[in-house]
């Protein structure tokens, strides 16, 4: 059967999985809606999380982004990963103990505001919209190639798969959706690098292929390290194991913003929650790590296999000849060849090919590139998005592998995306509408708000899928940036500093965020300059949490203590025994 077929498939039948678990998840209560009831058993939370945090920018974009970047790309492995650490051994058993439903709902109680919770609320729409609009970004570049319809298309699809299921089961649903999404996204992640660790090294263990020699051709008996940094050093780009042009500071600023972003990510924190107890929330964090850690472990060997197979297969070749995957993704825009030299061969090196990404016109019933062309000797671009999605195509894996890969893409995306989705109708239907507007308000009418907000922060989201301000990477980067600069100081200081006032945390969040988001703003949509201390837009969060920090204690220590019973409330919090559990639903 041909790759679309296997790919209907395999789609088809991942999809209808996850429609009929929220269609028997489905809820009729705020609990369920918004913590699925406070009874997942540790395992399948763990799962759930592993599913809810590694998202498209994990499974798509961040082997795409080492394998073009090398070593440097590893800031994201080190950032995501130690952040994730950071959460499960810093925050999560102390937000589970406080109990509530949401991060606005932790901020608004413990800061004895609802000013703080407002800031909270938008702080928290803010990162959860710019982090599922990297997510819709992957959905629509999966469908592009494997179900042949335009990029634009593809995230429309998806927006109505997740309406669907988010709006239907709510967080009791989406946790067991996610369930199922992980064991796809691992599957389809672990089969085509074990596959293609054989073929290039003869290992079947990708963390094993990743250091040893290549089996045959041109190259057989060299160590694949050693093989890229010769392939990198000949055609003009920096060796595949040494650092790039990035200095030390913005490498450590990116990494510890990914660090603590994770750490102040919304949707992740809710996951904890879900679990019946602060024992089993800790349980549940280690199973995580344990199932993130199966896919951090294979990304830099797929990265590798990936650049390598590249370079192997179309380099130096004539575009006559090119082989079928190139063939595939330069249909959907996201590769694109412009012959400058008139010789018919596609040569890649270092330099862009052209200005800004790909765009056609229709000419004489063919595609015609209309982007200025660059002076660089560089004539392919490559959208580095693809590189997982079309790495089984590269190493001429069978159809039903490649359709594997597809619905595992699918699965990542659409396991935050529904996440994201759910802290975004919770915050503002129980945090905004059930907490500050109408006390009163019905089950029903709690739910109608959040399944409305649901629906409308999927437009937004699509929309931004539609018209990415960067890579799924480079997205998912900023919301992290944001997430560092707005709710990690502010949460850390909520549980470890009884002192930490209303006061300090408005003015600590608003000017941490505001930072942030205006320096993100600067250099992405109004080509500005990385102006402080040449920080890039990925890394700047870690400026924007150190002014959260100083703002927050400078004007907490100006201003009057919190009221004695908050004081208490933050010892209790700690205490490993007594009380502790605040609910207010």
């Amino acid at each position: 059967m041909s790759i679309l077929t296997w790919t209907y498939i395999m789609v088809g039948l991942t999809f209808g999985l996850y429609i009929f678990i929220a269609w028997i998840s489905r809820v009729r209560d705020t609990k369920g809606f918004y913590v699925a009831g406070g009874g997942v058993p540790p395992l399948a939370n763990g799962m759930a999380t592993a599913a809810d945090w590694m998202s498209a920018a994990s499974f798509i974009s961040m082997a795409g982004l080492i394998s073009f970047l090398g070593y440097t790309g590893s800031i994201y492995l080190m950032g995501w990963t130690g952040g994730y650490v950071l959460l499960a051994l810093l925050l999560a058993p102390y937000l589970r103990k406080f109990g509530k439903y949401t991060v606005p709902d932790f901020v608004g109680d413990r800061y004895y505001s609802d000013i703080a919770r407002v800031v909270a609320l938008i702080c928290a729409i803010f990162v959860s919209l710019t982090y599922v609009c990297g997510q819709m970004r992957g959905v629509g570049i999966v469908f592009s190639r494997f179900l042949e319809v335009p990029v634009n298309t593809g995230v429309l699809i998806g927006m109505a798969i997740v309406f669907f299921y988010a709006g239907l089961g709510g967080m009791k649903g989406i946790t067991w959706t996610q369930v199922a999404q992980y064991s796809v996204l691992i599957v389809a992640y672990i089969i085509p690098a074990v596959f293609i660790s054989m073929k290039i090294t003869g290992t079947p263990i990708p963390q094993i292929g990743f250091g040893s020699h290549v089996q045959e051709g041109q190259y057989a008996g060299q160590f694949l390290l050693d093989t890229l940094d010769k392939l990198n050093h000949d055609l003009g780009f920096t060796a595949y194991t040494q650092p790039g042009a990035k200095s030390m500071l913005d490498v450590f600023c990116i990494t510890f913003a990914l660090m603590v972003g994770t750490a102040g990510l919304p949707h992740v924190i809710i996951r904890f929650y879900t679990v019946p107890s602060v024992r089993a929330a800790r349980l549940s964090a280690g199973y995580a790590l344990l199932f993130i850690a199966i896919l951090y472990t294979t990304a830099p060997a797929v990265a590798a296999f990936a650049r390598y197979n590249m370079i192997d297969t179309i380099n130096n070749k004539p575009y006559a000849e090119a082989p079928s995957w190139f063939k595939n993704w330069e249909k959907t825009g996201l590769i694109a060849w412009v012959d400058k030299n008139k010789d018919g061969i596609i040569q890649y090196r270092a330099g862009k090919a052209i200005v800004g990404k790909p765009k056609f016109i229709e000419k004489d019933g063919k595609k015609v590139l209309t982007n200025k062309v660059t002076n660089s000797p560089n004539e392919l671009y490559v959208d580095r998005d693809i590189m997982v999605l079309a790495n089984p195509e590269i190493a001429n894996l069978p159809a039903w592998v490649i359709a594997l890969v597809a619905a595992g893409g699918l699965a990542a995306a659409l396991s935050t995306a529904s996440g994201l989705l759910l802290v975004i109708a919770s915050s503002i239907a129980h945090d905004l509408y059930y907490r500050m507007i109408n006390r009163r308000a019905t089950e029903k009418q709690r739910l109608m708000v959040g399944r409305i907000m649901i629906g409308l922060a999927v437009c937004v989201a699509g929309y931004f899928g539609i018209n990415p301000p960067g890579f799924v990477a480079q997205v998912v980067a900023f919301a992290f940036g944001l997430a560092a600069s707005s709710f990690f100081p502010i949460i850390v200081l909520g549980i470890f500093s009884s002192r930490t006032n209303r006061e300090g945390a408005i003015c600590g969040m608003l000017v941490g965020i505001i930072f942030t988001a205006a320096y993100i703003i600067n250099i992405k949509f109004m080509h500005g300059t990385a102006w402080f201390l040449g920080i890039s837009a990925e890394g700047i969060g870690t400026v924007g949490m150190v002014l959260n920090f100083i703002v927050t204690i400078l004007v907490s220590s100006l201003t009057k203590a919190p009221p004695k019973e908050i004081q208490e409330l933050v010892q209790s919090i700690r205490t490993p025994r007594g009380a502790g559990a605040a609910v207010d639903h």
